[in-house]
């Protein structure tokens, strides 16, 4: 790279940085997020897992309530044994609803979730709470949408909350404050590889 092309690179980098920390320094406002990861795409449960260590990283309480997935033996409920009471894990899902085939038993388990999502959004010492599948639970109307948004926009301002699963809610969309969709670009599932542990569980 030539003395000209060097200076050019600064010059760029300097306008840039000082458009970058003006927008940065308009930002003010520090509140708790309603985040949702949706979309057909895999990655949902795993950025929101992300997220949650990042969280515990800073020395934060998080809470988890798994709607739908049962009793899976995953390698991040072993991982996070170790933060010991700084997590507090809930899985109360009976398995996917093609597993079950009873309504009414997947009713009273998301209800029952629910209920313990409830529990650690009340919970003062708790920053951060992910609901995994719960888009699922709201897609299939075993919970009532209008009461789940509402208990959301109602919750207290320093509270996080991430919603996880396929097929989000325009109701939940529009009350939250950031919407991610995963987009399923390529997946191995569909080349006949199964899932696999540490990557899927």
């Amino acid at each position: 790279m030539s003395d000209a092309d060097a200076d050019r690179h600064r010059e760029k980098m300097e306008k840039r940085k000082a458009v970058q920390d003006a927008e940065v320094a308009e930002k003010t406002i520090e509140k708790g997020l309603l985040i949702v990861h949706t979309g057909p795409g895999k990655g949902k449960t795993t950025a929101a897992l992300g997220l949650m260590l990042r969280a515990l990283g800073h020395g934060w309480r998080v809470g988890v309530v798994q709607f739908i997935k049962g009793a899976w033996d995953t390698g991040e409920k072993h991982a996070l044994k170790a933060f010991g009471t700084q997590i507090d894990w809930h899985t109360l899902g009976e398995g996917f609803t093609w597993e079950t085939q009873d309504k009414a038993r997947d009713i009273a388990a998301a209800e029952h979730a629910w209920a313990k999502a409830l529990d650690l959004m009340a919970d003062p010492t708790i920053r951060l709470v992910v609901l995994d599948e719960l888009n699922i639970a709201l897609r299939y109307d075993y919970l009532d949408l209008d009461a789940v948004v509402a208990t959301f926009r109602a919750r207290r301002p320093d509270l996080h909350v991430i919603v996880t699963g396929r097929n989000a809610k325009p109701a939940l969309i529009e009350a939250a404050d950031l919407v991610t969709e995963m987009t399923a670009v390529k997946h191995h599932f569909a080349a006949g590889v199964k899932a696999q542990e540490g990557i899927e569980f």
